[in-house]
């Protein structure tokens, strides 16, 4: 239960999804996916090791 209370807190906070800005049951999914999904992606970068540059 904290794992996701904290997930549905960053996307409040940090990804500014406190209101939803669209409207209708469509536009709440739409919008909601893309926040997941950002959310998402920024812990798979966490996870991924950065490769080293090559000069």
């Amino acid at each position: 239960r904290k794992k996701v209370e904290m997930l549905f807190a960053h996307l409040k906070r940090i990804l500014g999804l406190a209101r939803l800005r669209l409207r209708g049951p469509w536009g709440v999914q739409d919008e909601f996916t893309l926040a997941a999904t950002a959310q998402n992606l920024r812990k798979l970068a966490k996870l991924k090791p950065m490769a080293p540059a090559v000069a």
